[in-house]
């Protein structure tokens, strides 16, 4: 009996091993893999532009010094780790709530959701959890399962969806010939949208090509969304990066909250994360705020959000929550991270401006570069010009073009623009 079991055991094995070796090999990440190669060379010049994080001027990474002082208090205050709820606790939701929808005296439309009890808020795993989770809500209860997202957008924006069940297709946003946004073609795609589908918009900073629309361009979309029935879905990575205050850059969200608190507008949801503004990316620290269209449903909604994440990951990390708890609890810590946020989106600004300037003009136009906000810049280059960037001078950006500035400073910016000068005059 104990030899048919170790035949047994063995062969069983064996059947494993085989089925497990018709596993194909998945592609390498392109931001991640950029990164690889950066790491591999041995070019003392090597300059790596496809990470979206923040570095300094000396190329290096940053803590927040606000946030630094949130992690003292919590050092000497702290007197658990237990869990927390399954979308976070009470506290992290009401300031996720105040921070987006009721910040200031222009939010009255805000503040009246919130005390009508019709937005929900999640603590979800940062911005791509956020994301994720809603796509798996959205497929479960929302009545259509197609999503039509920017095109161009954030590389990972259709595998999220895309996973969890819904169908993504384009909608017309940027002209690559114009290195413009390509308005009129973004409205028509829209009106031709199949009615009551849900649209992603980028709140600000648009991933990839940094260029938003305006506040009158909202309107008219906004307009078509209504006349469409689309239901909108709003990724807010950037929030402060634009402007360098987070409340100067949520035009978009005092739009629909006051569209839907005059009834023109039944429901909305966005995706948040202080990854970016608050530097916090490894603590994995973001929200969803779904706006309904009563108590009752609002009710409804965080039970089966609950009901969702229960088996996904239980309940999220505490640590990047408990940092936006501390700070947004004292004035001054609050005052300080204000002013850290500034000073960073000041020196990408700074970069963004040092580089145009030292771009050649006789045979390219730069300007585009200057209209476009946040982290990025989205160059125009094509994918052989970038690829030729990487093999001869060590530039590393992903090659649709992007390029994130936080990895520009004082010392590489002569070298960079040196080097896409003669790539894009050769």
């Amino acid at each position: 009996m104990l030899r048919a079991r170790l035949q047994f055991r063995t062969f069983s094995s064996a059947s494993r091993v085989a089925k497990w070796a018709e596993i194909p090999l998945a592609p390498p990440d392109k931001i991640l893999g950029i990164s690889e190669a950066y790491v591999k060379d041995t070019n003392s010049n090597k300059i790596n532009l496809g990470v979206g994080a923040y570095r300094d001027n000396a190329g290096k990474p940053i803590i927040f010094p606000s946030v630094k002082q949130a992690e003292k208090s919590l050092l000497e205050t702290e007197t658990e780790k237990e869990y927390t709820g399954i979308i976070g606790n009470k506290n992290f939701q009401n300031i996720v709530k105040n921070f987006i929808f009721n910040n200031s005296d222009k939010d009255a439309n805000g503040a009246q959701l919130i005390k009508d009890g019709r937005i929900v808020s999640s603590q979800t795993i940062s911005g791509t959890g956020s994301l994720r989770v809603i796509a798996e809500f959205l497929n479960r209860f929302y009545s259509a399962k197609k999503i039509y997202v920017p095109k161009p957008t954030w590389a990972n924006h259709i595998a999220v969806f895309s996973d969890a069940g819904l169908t993504a297709e384009y909608y017309a946003y940027y002209n690559t010939s114009k290195n413009d946004l390509d308005y009129e073609q973004l409205k028509q795609s829209l009106n031709n949208a199949d009615n009551e589908s849900v649209v992603l918009l980028h709140a600000c900073c648009h991933n990839p090509t940094g260029m938003d629309l305006t506040s009158e361009q909202w309107d008219e979309v906004l307009q078509i969304i209504q006349q469409r029935k689309l239901f909108p879905l709003i990724d807010m990575a950037y929030q402060g990066f634009a402007s360098g205050s987070p409340y100067e850059d949520i035009g978009l969200v005092r739009k629909m909250t006051k569209l839907t608190a005059e009834g023109k507008l039944s429901s909305f949801a966005l995706c948040q994360s202080f990854a970016k503004n608050m530097g916090l990316y490894g603590e994995r620290t973001g929200s969803i705020s779904i706006v309904t269209e009563s108590k009752d449903q609002a009710t409804a909604i965080e039970s089966q959000l609950k009901k969702l994440i229960r088996p996904m990951y239980s309940s999220p990390p505490i640590h990047g929550s408990k940092i936006v708890e501390t700070i947004f609890s004292n004035q001054d810590l609050f005052q300080s991270w204000l002013t850290d946020l500034d000073k960073v989106v000041g020196r990408l600004n700074g970069v963004r401006s040092k580089l145009y300037e030292k771009l050649d003009k006789s045979n390219y136009n730069w300007d585009h570069l200057m209209k476009q906000r946040g982290m990025f810049v989205y160059t125009g280059l094509s994918a052989e010009q970038v690829i030729e960037l990487r093999e001869k001078y060590s530039v590393y950006a992903t090659e649709d073009g992007r390029f994130s500035i936080s990895g520009i400073n004082d010392n590489n910016v002569d070298y960079l623009a040196d080097a896409i000068n003669k790539v894009v005059n050769k």
